[in-house]
């Protein structure tokens, strides 16, 4: 087991060394200059070449590249000065120069060339939405889906059957963008009378009094917006994945001895089909966070997805870039778990 993660966390960071190579060269041959877009355009020289300093576009590429791998580290070579603490928060393992220290720290993202915030702490304020918005869209994804496909193959042929495919086709077919303006238009506007809806809004509004105040209607139509395409995927992998087990032996012998038909298809029958479904669960809720940029923006709702649009808007690339890695991060991980879910979802299935 230990050899067994040792190895996929291996895999890993080989992974998300190869995502920072891409992302960082991506965005290094762009023709935009930082310093001109973190100090404004009527900066004077000495301020732009602090900048350029402090970020080490005055060296060469590769060097550039040696510097943002030390940012993005979590034991790093830094300078022993107050500045270099207070920007990167780190904890002094033991100096390698007399004015050198190896450190541990969390990861630096560097600063957002509009707001000169950390780009963590712009990903940190805003990233708790989209979980929840994803882990919202996810379970209801999951419930009903899991439901329409259990229903859909034991009662296959007839019209539960058809109405929950001719609804995976139709959620599997409607790209989430154009989804999202047709369902805010009808429930946010005509019928808002009726559903009581806003076409737009966050998780949290501002009240002049009592500040930041819980909306959750506001996560209502982006999540039925966002959990569409994986409801639909889900359905169909429920049902395909149902109809096989359903007709192997160890079913039909469950029947002979009489055993009841809801423990049949909730107790044998489900539990042996999952293996599938929990595959795209997965993978679909990395790609919530993914997916969620245009929903988000669609909506209004202040989240990952926004926050990365806007930056695109803007030319921020250190909030891209953070945004971007991330997101890699949340799919390498949920990876790695999967692998340990099946194992208890099915005893068959071994670690290698």
């Amino acid at each position: 087991m230990i050899a067994y993660l040792l190895r996929k966390i291996g895999y890993a960071l080989a992974v998300m060394l190869g995502i920072v190579v891409v992302v960082f060269f991506l965005f290094n041959i762009l023709p935009v200059d930082p310093a001109r877009m973190t100090m404004g355009q009527r900066a004077d020289v000495q301020s732009l070449q602090a900048v350029r300093k402090e970020f080490g576009l005055d060296k060469s590429l590769p060097v550039q590249f040696a510097y943002y791998i030390n940012d993005l580290s979590a034991i790093g070579i830094h300078a022993n000065t107050p500045e270099e603490q207070q920007r990167y928060h780190y904890a002094r393992l033991f100096p390698v120069s007399k004015t050198e220290v190896l450190a541990l720290k969390w990861p630096y993202l560097r600063r957002s060339y509009q707001t000169h915030k950390d780009v963590a702490q712009l990903l940190i304020d805003v990233i708790p939405n989209t979980l929840i918005l994803a882990t919202a869209s996810m379970l209801f994804a999951i419930i009903i889906g899991v439901f329409m496909g259990v229903m859909s193959a034991v009662h296959q042929n007839s019209w539960i059957d058809k109405f929950s495919i001719s609804l995976s086709i139709l959620g599997i077919s409607a790209p989430s963008f154009f989804a999202g303006i047709i369902i805010a238009w009808i429930f946010g506007f005509v019928l808002s009378k009726y559903t009581g809806l806003n076409m737009s809004g966050s998780l949290y509004n501002y009240d002049p009094f009592r500040g930041e105040v819980l909306n959750l209607r506001n996560l209502v139509l982006p999540v039925l917006t966002l959990g569409l395409r994986p409801l639909a995927i889900i359905v169909q992998l429920t049902r395909n994945a149902m109809l096989d087990v359903l007709g192997q032996d160890y079913i039909r012998t469950a029947r002979a001895k009489g055993l009841g038909r809801n423990a049949i298809i909730y107790r044998h029958a489900l539990k042996n089909a999952l293996n599938p479904v929990i595959t795209a669960i997965a993978n679909w809720f990395a790609s919530l966070l993914a997916g969620s940029f245009f929903v988000e923006y669609v909506f209004g709702y202040n989240g990952l997805g926004k926050t990365t649009v806007d930056a695109l808007e803007n030319s921020d690339f250190p909030v891209i870039m953070g945004a971007i890695l991330f997101i890699a991060f949340i799919f390498v991980v949920i990876n790695i778990l999967v692998d340990f879910v099946y194992v208890w979802i099915d005893p068959r299935v071994k670690l290698a």
